[in-house]
């Protein structure tokens, strides 16, 4: 008897969706040319619907009040960011997915977390698609790791995988990265989205059914997004980036994803010579190369999760010499600088329609909160005016359109930690004022961009 002939699909890179003929324009998310081939195998219902142990054969409809309510035990690595980033630490059978640029340190940053593994007496195991054991053990060496019991394997396919999880039950799994594993059952590529998709799904639905904790390592596109079908991100439980500049010897990891924890909490790392190092206090970081009393420079107390950071906003307004001003962001979002610059105009009467626009996060950080907004303005009024911002003074808070200030969420916490760095001075929303006094702070309530600007200024 004839082998059936694979079905052919056409999957979207960015949402997953799929049509049956290749269009130009995904239909479901609106993208241009992000319609890949897909092949779909015979027989992949029994390959997704027939593990024993996965799917419980027994189970019944259930009320919503009488499912028992568990807590979820974590296993806390020892890395104090590490598993700040993943809520409070590793979930059995949690499948989490880690993506950034080539070189900026996944690898070494997750041999870090299986030698701590280890250390504690859990079984862990390695996998690496791209490199020797022996290169991994030169890593190990050079980061002064010993993990001894530590099970590594270079391996690409599939099936080899999952009969090494199947005979040794590891606790904890890297592989390393999804895009070079491949299975035999499909005639793509390793790194296609037929493979990728096929790969994650199966070592996705072992690592449920042993309560394997499973980390995939993921390649990222020239845009900084994670390579292969978008399902991917949705397949697993946590999404982990890596950001920062790859010259800088800072890096963060932020939660855009995780079932188990809060999400955009953000771990900051040190790069040393012993690998990557947690920073205990990440706001004297941002801040070390401050200056005060220099027009164009606000430091801006943001919230990233549950930890409050000081970041230092740069801004340099010069005269255009073009038909067109520039608008340049760098870590923030340029849209919104523009619009904000509308703001400024329109209700302080402060224009810049005519100058050239440069603003900067320092430090490598992305900052997607609206409470950068008064700060953002402070910066750029003040280099402008070439008059610099008081010293001592820090500010937050989201600017409307009418030109009103309007609060930020956790501004207690935002006010104290600016006053355990030594700023003496807060420019906030008026309905973030504090109740009672902050010690050696003074809180200035505001409700109008223009008020913030004069008494921003020194």
């Amino acid at each position: 008897m004839a082998q059936k002939k694979a079905r052919v699909e056409f999957v979207c890179t960015e949402c997953g969706g799929t049509t049956l003929k290749w269009q130009g324009q995904c239909p479901h998310c609106k993208s241009w040319n992000t319609m890949q081939e897909f092949k779909v195998q015979q027989g992949s219902a029994a390959r997704y619907g027939g593990q024993k142990g996965f799917v419980d054969t027994t189970g019944s409809l259930q009320d919503l009040t009488d499912v028992a309510i568990e807590e979820v035990p974590r296993t806390q690595v020892g890395i104090q960011e590490f598993d700040r980033v993943m809520g409070g630490g590793l979930v059995k059978g949690c499948v989490a997915l880690i993506g950034g640029d080539p070189g900026i340190g996944k690898s070494t940053l997750l041999l870090q977390v299986m030698a701590r593994l280890v250390y504690a007496g859990r079984k862990a195991l390695y996998v690496s698609g791209e490199e020797s054991p022996s290169q991994i053990a030169v890593r190990a060496k050079r980061l002064q790791l010993e993990p001894k019991g530590l099970m590594l394997m270079s391996e690409i396919e599939l099936e080899r995988i999952e009969a090494v999880l199947a005979e040794k039950k590891p606790e904890f799994v890297v592989i390393d990265s999804i895009q070079t594993i491949f299975s035999g059952a499909l005639d793509s590529a390793p790194g296609s989205v037929s493979q990728v998709r096929e790969c994650a799904a199966r070592l996705t639905r072992v690592a449920k059914a042993q309560g394997t904790t499973l980390i995939f390592v993921g390649h990222v596109t020239k845009e900084g997004n994670l390579a292969g079908p978008r399902v991917l991100e949705h397949i697993v439980d946590t999404v982990l980036y890596f950001e920062g500049d790859q010259h800088s010897n800072f890096r963060l990891v932020r939660a855009f994803k995780n079932r188990f924890g809060a999400v955009n909490e953000l771990g900051v790392f040190a790069m040393t010579d012993h690998g990557l190092v947690g920073v205990n206090n990440p706001s004297a970081i941002f801040l070390s190369e401050y200056k005060a009393n220099v027009p164009g420079s606000a430091v801006l107390v943001t919230q990233e999760g549950t930890r409050p950071l000081l970041v230092e906003i740069q801004a340099l307004v010069d005269e255009t010499h073009l038909p067109s001003p520039r608008r340049l962001a760098v870590g923030l979002d340029a849209q919104r600088l523009a619009m904000l610059l509308a703001v400024l105009h329109r209700h302080a009467g402060i224009g810049v329609f005519d100058q050239d626009v440069f603003v900067n996060a320092v430090g490598g950080v992305k900052i997607t909160e609206t409470a950068v907004d008064l700060a953002l303005l402070a910066a750029v009024y003040s280099s402008l005016s070439n008059r610099a911002i008081a010293r001592g003074t820090v500010l937050f808070g989201e600017v409307g359109l009418a030109g009103e200030i309007r609060p930020s969420p956790r501004g207690q916490e935002r006010l104290r930690e600016a006053a355990k760095l030594g700023f003496s001075r807060a420019i906030i929303p008026k309905a973030n004022a504090p109740k009672a006094p902050i010690e050696g702070l003074e809180v200035i309530g505001v409700d109008r961009l223009s008020d913030a600007l004069e008494l921003a200024l020194a």
